[in-house]
């Protein structure tokens, strides 16, 4: 909520220094006159000066990285429903579908957890 409270501060003042060129729509993360971001600008100003910083290749995608964390959570055990709920996927079934490849090391845990259980 703070930095909510702190982005909707920020935005505040833009829609000032904007004047009469702000167009209000609504949006949480805007342009500088209040319309919806442009993907291209936001890759370029925004998301790979982050990638530079972070020490990632300039060709990674922000697909990538939500790709990246799904598989990661996956192979930590998190349950695939909450990973599926996380990613906005409609059902469970598309997560599993998409990240099957990260699931039979999950099995096996499964299968040594269930052989713990029994002895």
């Amino acid at each position: 909520m703070d930095a909510l409270r702190a982005h909707l501060a920020r935005q505040l003042a833009e829609i000032d220094r904007a004047g009469s060129l702000w167009q209000e729509n609504g949006l949480v993360h805007a342009s500088e006159t209040g319309e919806p971001l442009d993907r291209r600008d936001l890759t370029t100003r925004q998301f790979k000066p982050l990638l530079e910083r972070a020490g990632l290749p300039g060709r990674t995608r922000f697909h990538d990285l939500r790709h990246t964390c799904a598989t990661l959570l996956l192979t930590k055990n998190v349950n695939p429903k909450v990973v599926s709920e996380m990613l906005g996927h409609s059902n469970i079934a598309i997560t599993l579908d998409t990240y099957s490849h990260v699931l039979p090391n999950l099995q096996d845990s499964a299968a040594r957890a269930l052989e713990e259980a029994l002895r």
